[in-house]
């Protein structure tokens, strides 16, 4: 199972082991990291899974939609590497990714 590397918003660093067909939300959310709200589910209506993306993994990341690019937006908190997590499908590829919770606005 390829692993997923968290870092919180108190500097706690957790490895995870998430499913394949999984997002990012889910694996993060699934192994009870519960300050990553992901109010809407995954249905990229709300960017409360907000994470900031290793710039090493940048690239092997799908597209960003538009949606998530207006969402984004609205964060107070974004960066180059911001991303929402429900829009990370996680697969073998992404093994050792590494994100960190970004701030909550």
């Amino acid at each position: 199972m390829p692993k997923l590397i968290v870092t919180t918003r108190e500097g706690e660093v957790r490895e995870l082991e998430g499913e394949k067909g999984l997002t990012v939300m889910e694996v993060i959310r699934d192994n009870g990291v519960d300050e990553l709200l992901a109010l809407c589910g995954g249905c990229c209506s709300c960017a409360t899974c907000h994470v900031h993306v290793d710039p090493e993994f940048a690239a092997k990341l799908p597209k960003m939609s538009e949606d998530e690019d207006d969402l984004l937006d609205s964060s107070s908190d974004r960066n180059e590497t911001s991303r929402l997590s429900c829009q990370i499908p996680f697969t073998d590829d992404l093994d050792g990714l590494r994100v960190t919770i970004a701030e909550e606005d």
